[in-house]
């Protein structure tokens, strides 16, 4: 294999009964689970493996468990196939798993990137409390379209596009009102729109109340070079000096998420083995709609 890039999932993905399995088979995976409960001050794998769903899908909760899940699925990874872990070149994570990817690559250790992660899940709930808002998929239409969409919508209201995830898929956020108005956009469009089930407008400025507690979360940790490339969110490209991947993560949470610009560079640099590494099968999906080629596997304990 050559090439080979590991993705790592991103808010949404969670599910209850997430991490059961894989705790059960792997020591490794079992181990992270109980230094995060130690690090977090609550029972994170009992929340991840049987609920209850209400709270485990709040931004405090799911992004810290996704964190954790993930890298629990790399540990059971590593333990069949330590080839395919020593062989991987690049890495990148889809928003909250951006973050994954980077304590991957060691950038930080699981400790230092797990307790920003939970400073993060709290900062962003804190902001999406605040202001009500929310975030809704425009389906089937292409980034021209989506952007008028957007530019419609804001009329009266604030809108942002969020995340451009692939081909026919781009979300976008903003105030309660203005995404009422885009949903019926999208449908006279003809395109789909799909409301998600999230606790604010991510990746937009109204996030702008949660980057000073994360950039002070992100100041306490030694943050160090990545082994290998992680493909940032905000700019799709990878960056190697530790206060530039403090400044883009700190971005990530008020700018547009480029998930395609992303995959697109990978594929660039030649990678041609995916492995989406968490909860859910969404990155591998988003893979296929960019390059039907792509060749991607699911690690995870999802049948």
């Amino acid at each position: 294999m050559n090439g080979i890039a590991f993705l790592f999932p991103g808010q949404g993905a969670q599910h209850v009964g997430m991490g059961a399995i894989l705790s059960e088979k792997c020591p490794a995976a079992k181990r992270l689970y109980e230094q995060a409960n130690d690090v977090l001050g609550y029972d994170l794998a009992s929340l991840c493996f049987t609920g209850p769903a209400e709270r485990l899908n709040t931004t405090v909760v799911s992004q810290p468990a996704l964190f954790v899940s993930s890298l629990a699925a790399l540990e059971v990874l590593r333990a069949e196939r330590p080839e395919v872990v020593e062989s991987c070149s690049f890495a990148a994570g889809l928003s909250l798993g951006e973050y994954t990817a980077l304590t991957f690559a060691g950038a930080m250790t699981f400790e230092e990137g797990l307790r920003v992660v939970k400073a993060r899940g709290e900062a962003m709930q804190a902001a999406a409390d605040a202001f009500p808002s929310g975030m809704v998929s425009a389906l089937l239409l292409d980034r021209e379209q989506v952007a008028k969409v957007c530019a419609e919508a804001s009329v009266g209201g604030q809108m942002w596009i969020a995340n451009y995830l692939c081909p026919g898929n781009t979300v976008l956020s903003g105030d309660k009102a203005a995404c009422d108005r885009a949903a019926t956009l999208i449908e006279e469009a003809n395109g789909k729109p799909i409301r998600l089930m999230v606790a604010g407008a991510f990746h937009t400025p109204l996030m702008e109340s949660a980057c000073a507690k994360l950039s002070e979360a992100l100041g306490n940790v030694v943050m160090r070079t990545p082994r290998i490339p992680v493909v940032s969110n905000v700019d799709a490209k990878p960056h190697s000096d530790p206060e530039d991947i403090r400044g883009v993560l700190v971005r990530q949470v008020t700018q547009s998420v480029l998930w395609e610009d992303s995959v697109r560079w990978l594929l660039a640099q030649e990678a041609d083995s995916f492995f989406e590494i968490g909860p859910g099968k969404v990155l591998k999906g988003l893979l296929k709609r960019i390059d039907r080629k792509a060749n991607c596997e699911s690690v995870n304990d999802t049948p």
